[in-house]
């Protein structure tokens, strides 16, 4: 595509090597699915780049429309509050529009199912098993009813049972929702991690998942992962801009 965006894929980073480590291959991935699209990745702390320096050099390279796409999978407090404070702060000859979060999406389903058939399980388990569906956590109220109607709608495709779990900020945790499962009968108990990367939280929720029968890895570089990034790309191009009359022709609303 002539003039095609480019994709800054904003991270927010861990002193835990693992999870840049992982955000990379899945950027990767996602250069692998469209070949010619420039993706970058910057973060908002502990890693580098950091997103005001992406956003400089990109300035510099000439480029002058930018795709922002959070890398979070609720939209809470970094997508409301600050990513779009650093991206206000950006080089004024840039045209940036700041996409959707990923989740939810049915891709996301379709990448935890991923993950735990790696881990073991198999389709013709379903019936048996009961998930717990582990969340990073949040403060914020619209992030933990967002995994709380995921864990429902999850539960319709034909788990046993399906609930969600908190590793930090919200109840319940990964443990107790173990051992509500454990009381409703289900046969094993599964827990999916509904995070990106390794770090300090996916650690914690794998603390948790210690009396579970099977403990799924993270979404990581999943290919349904990849494809949603380039689905959220392609829905904030296509989608119509209207610049904010604050900063006029420069930071352009979510979309």
């Amino acid at each position: 595509m002539v003039n095609e965006p480019v994709l800054l894929v904003i991270a927010h980073g861990s002193r835990d090597p693992r999870h840049a480590a992982t955000l990379h291959a899945l950027v990767r991935r996602v250069r692998a699915l469209r070949p010619g699209l420039r993706v970058e990745t910057g973060f908002l702390d502990f890693n580098v780049p950091s997103v005001q320096g992406v956003l400089e050099s990109l300035a510099a390279d000439g480029v002058r429309d930018v795709v922002a796409l959070p890398l979070l999978l609720t939209r809470a407090f970094h997508a409301k509050a600050d990513i779009p404070a650093v991206l206000r702060d950006a080089p004024r000859s840039l045209r940036i529009r700041q996409a959707e979060v990923l989740g939810p999406s049915p891709l996301l389903l379709s990448a935890l199912e991923r993950r735990l058939y790696e881990a073991g399980l198999t389709p013709a388990d379903k019936s048996s098993t009961g998930v717990v569906l582990a969340s990073a956590g949040s403060t914020d109220p619209e992030a933990i009813a967002v995994i709380a109607d995921i864990a429902r709608e999850w539960r319709h495709t034909g788990w046993c049972a399906v609930r969600p779990a908190f590793a930090s900020a919200s109840l319940p945790r990964t443990e107790d929702a173990v051992d509500e499962l454990r009381r409703l009968g289900c046969a094993r108990v599964a827990v999916a991690p509904y995070v990106l990367a390794p770090g300090f939280l996916p650690d914690r929720i794998a603390r948790g998942a210690a009396d579970a029968d099977v403990l799924a890895d993270v979404l990581g570089a999943a290919p349904e992962v990849a494809a949603l990034l380039l689905r959220r790309f392609h829905t904030a191009v296509t989608a119509p801009v209207l610049a904010p009359s604050h900063v006029p022709g420069r930071f352009l609303s979510r979309v």
